[in-house]
């Protein structure tokens, strides 16, 4: 830009990346958007800049790859034939044209994958574009003939759930290349399954098409488990028989703002080795010392933390926390690396609450079920303990991801509120949950609040600062009381 200030032309070569984004691929997004910007300011300063945002290329580029051309083409991105892309640079350079985009978009495709995840204006003034993400799936006009539909003719409310279960396991197994249904765990989220916004789009489609309803783009998000979704589905059809429709419940705030909470069921990890409530009140009730040496089992150089300060090497600690059954939740090894443990004693002591409440969880599905969580960012991911997990680090350290990743894996439809409020935060978790019921804005709800330390840093800064007690534990109104000692 500098060295030829009064060129005739000045090309540059962006892509649709930075126009719309690229998943995995920030950095080629934000270079590219980069030039997007460099032709603007050349232009706002009056000079020539033209800067074409090129989609895939034909047999050449980044589609050299098998199947690449194919991957794109499903998600409505057709590549460019060499001749049709060089005359497309004839014409914008010709024409003096700013920032382009060249680009042959199948919007009945694109869009409503596009827009399925998330809300965009983006393409606004696209009329084509927004036709295709603004309108749900058609309906077939003889929806009554499909086998499906001829199936479920007649059957019970029951014999119905069932059929629909059938064909949604077996129109996700079609999109994912599976052989067979039963490789679609019914209470496995579709996410975990490995769908995207294409193949979620793709399945929408096949169902609209067995069942003749108008559905939205966004059904596997909304509906994210076989199970749900056919629940769904069969709430939408027509009964086989008058009286077989079900009677939506309504939420209503209770008229007594003071009317009791029922507590139903806990579920805890504590230090001293406490894993349930009984646990906890023999801890209580023998008098025993929940606070301990160091954990020994999460890499932390405890001879170099001695040599830091004088403080007692003790806590409270929670030494089974870094465990974790990623399989019960569907989660794969590498995302529950990435995950914070306290996202992990969530899901366990969530699932354990819910169970000892004597139902199975997995019942709690597509309830008005609210999660209200007291926690603080516990710093991890930032240590360098993570390696592999890269493209889950984001959720695995967000707080709020602690509330929502319980909603999400149980598929709870009420509120997923995270609260810092340090000391207090689980008090004022099990408020809000509270007036949440009372509003009515739920009808059951999970509170409480976590804390794991994942790291000795916690315990030099205090003791720098001689807010640490000098044998680890608290004395809180006691005339010996010299410091704080710290727990999970």
């Amino acid at each position: 830009d500098e060295l030829v200030p009064d060129a005739d032309m000045f090309v540059l070569f962006s892509s649709i990346a930075g126009v719309w984004g690229s998943g995995g691929q920030a950095a080629y997004a934000a270079a590219n958007a980069y030039l997007d910007g460099l032709a603007e300011a050349r232009r706002a300063r009056g000079l020539v800049a033209t800067s074409v945002a090129w989609g895939p290329w034909a047999d050449a580029g980044m589609l050299v790859e098998e199947n690449a051309e194919e991957f794109l083409r499903r998600r409505g991105l057709t590549p460019l034939p060499p001749e049709l892309g060089v005359s497309i640079l004839e014409d914008a350079v010709g024409r003096d044209l700013g920032c382009i985009v060249a680009a042959d978009a199948d919007w009945t495709r694109f869009a409503p994958a596009f827009g399925s995840g998330r809300a965009t204006t983006l393409f606004d003034e696209v009329p084509e574009a927004v036709a295709a993400s603004g309108a749900a799936s058609p309906p077939e006009a003889d929806s009554d003939t499909t086998p499906l539909m001829a199936a479920l003719a007649g059957k019970g409310p029951a014999e119905r759930r069932a059929l629909l279960l059938d064909a949604v396991r077996a129109g996700a197994a079609a999109v994912l290349g599976h052989a067979h249904a039963d490789s679609v765990p019914v209470e496995l989220s579709f996410s975990s399954l490995g769908f995207d916004s294409l193949t979620a789009v793709d399945l929408r489609d096949r169902l609209a098409a067995a069942t003749g309803l108008s559905l939205s783009a966004t059904l596997v998000f909304d509906h994210p488990t076989a199970q749900a979704l056919a629940g769904h589905l069969a709430d939408l059809l027509p009964s086989a028989t008058p009286g077989d429709t079900p009677v939506a419940n309504t939420l209503r705030p209770v008229a007594d703002p003071d009317e009791p909470i029922a507590i139903v069921s806990m579920a805890c990890r504590f230090p001293g080795g406490v894993r349930s409530p009984e646990d906890l009140w023999d801890l209580v009730a023998s008098g025993a010392d929940g606070i301990g040496a160091f954990p020994t089992d999460r890499d932390w150089d405890l001879a170099a933390l001695q040599e830091t300060g004088a403080f007692a090497a003790e806590g409270g600690f929670v030494h089974d926390a870094t465990e974790f059954d990623a399989g019960l939740f569907g989660i794969s090894p590498r995302e529950a690396i990435a995950m914070d443990p306290q996202q992990r004693l969530l899901l366990e002591t969530a699932w354990e609450a819910l169970e000892r409440a004597g139902r199975n969880p997995r019942t709690f599905q597509a309830t008005s079920t609210g999660v209200f969580v007291g926690a603080s960012t516990s710093g991890y991911g930032t240590g360098g303990r993570t390696e592999g997990a890269d493209g889950h680090l984001m959720t695995g350290m967000a707080g709020s991801v602690l509330s929502g990743r319980v909603a999400y894996a149980f598929g709870l439809e009420g509120p997923a509120v995270t609260v810092d409020t340090a000391c207090s935060s689980s008090l004022v978790a099990l408020h809000l949950a509270a007036q949440s019921l009372r509003n009515g804005e739920c009808s059951m709800a999970l509170a409480g609040g976590v804390t794991v330390i994942v790291g000795p840093d916690i315990f030099a800064e205090f003791d720098r600062q001689d807010g640490l007690a000098s044998d680890g534990r608290c004395k809180a109104f006691g005339a010996g009381a010299d410091g704080t000692g710290w727990g999970e």
